[in-house]
């Protein structure tokens, strides 16, 4: 056996020792025990707190509710039911390890009956459980106070709903693209103004064809809604809106401004009778325009939201815990 032979073997033996000394360590054995066992720990909370997540979510759940022909308001809209996000409620508190209701994120759930589901019916009101009141303004005049009344919903943040005339619209095109520029949804409030139930069909389906022509080629933008004047319709008048795709708007709260009531006046007629899914009744007059900031500070103090008609019978949820929001 040549020299270089013998040192390699004998590298090679003394290497095989020394890795079954390594192995067989006492110390190295406890090191891959307690890393095990880490594991094995870490495993069993991660497994305890989903397992608690899991247990617990049924508690918190809310189911939706369904679109319904209520006898009092005739069509009103569903609402999006919660159900917990158990895997992001699990990200939340994984760090902690320990099961906290504060950290819940939810996901919603839709109804499985909507408006569009629904036969022809007006609408008055948004859904009960929703803190959201809808303000309507519909115009057929008062260009005076038009400019003022925007300029404080801009200030508050606020989209409204505006139902206009289209006499008024194809006499003021300016205005209808200010309105629709400030975010504002734009309705339907008839051609001339008429008693809506005392129309034929044809009459009827001319007053909210010709409107919407003149609102589409002045904002681009077909109407949705539709708001007789005066809330005077008969079933045909709601039937033939359906058929054009446009929901018939009606409203809870009246502010009754056309009387031209005291700021005071108008502000307790309409406050007092808040309350979740309201849709508020107005014009642009002078009372409307000297009340609309205590107005809509004063709602918003009181809890609710305040939104276009079409965000009011949007079936989603408000106020809750997602992943996104974080809160």
């Amino acid at each position: 056996m040549g020299k270089y032979t013998y040192q390699k073997l004998s590298a090679l033996i003394i290497i095989g020792f020394l890795s079954f000394l390594i192995v067989k360590n006492p110390l190295s054995d406890a090191y891959v025990e307690k890393l095990r066992s880490d594991a094995m720990t870490v495993s069993s909370v991660k497994d305890a707190l989903l397992i608690e997540i899991e247990e617990k979510s049924a508690q918190y759940e809310v189911p939706p509710q369904d679109a319904k022909i209520d006898r009092v308001w005739k069509k009103m809209p569903g609402y999006n039911g919660l159900k917990v996000d158990i895997d992001a409620s699990y990200d939340k508190m994984k760090e902690d390890g320990v099961f906290d209701e504060k950290k819940l994120i939810f996901k919603q759930v839709s109804p499985k009956v909507h408006l569009e589901d629904l036969p022809p019916a007006p609408i008055y009101r948004g859904h009960p459980d929703k803190p959201m009141i809808a303000l309507t303004i519909n115009v057929a005049w008062g260009n005076e106070y038009l400019s003022s009344i925007l300029a404080t919903l801009k200030k508050h943040n606020v989209q409204a709903t505006f139902f206009l005339e289209g006499r008024w619209a194809k006499e003021n095109p300016d205005l209808v693209k200010m309105i629709d520029e400030g975010g504002h949804e734009i309705g339907n409030h008839s051609y001339s103004h008429p008693d809506m139930k005392t129309l034929s069909n044809d009459r009827t389906k001319k007053e909210l064809v010709d409107t919407n022509e003149i609102i589409r080629a002045t904002t681009g933008k077909t109407p949705a809604l539709f708001a007789p004047p005066s809330g005077s319709y008969h079933n045909k008048t709601i039937e033939i809106a359906n058929d054009m795709n446009m929901k018939t708007i009606m409203w809870t709260v009246d502010t009754i401004d056309w009387r031209d009531p005291p700021v005071s006046t108008l502000l307790n007629r309409v406050l007092k009778q808040m309350h979740n899914g309201a849709i508020i009744l107005a014009h642009p007059t002078r009372s409307t325009d000297a009340s609309l900031e205590k107005l809509l500070t004063e709602i918003n103090e009181k809890g609710y939201k305040i939104g276009t008609v079409s965000n009011l019978l949007d079936e989603k949820r408000l106020n809750y815990r997602t992943s996104e929001s974080g809160s």
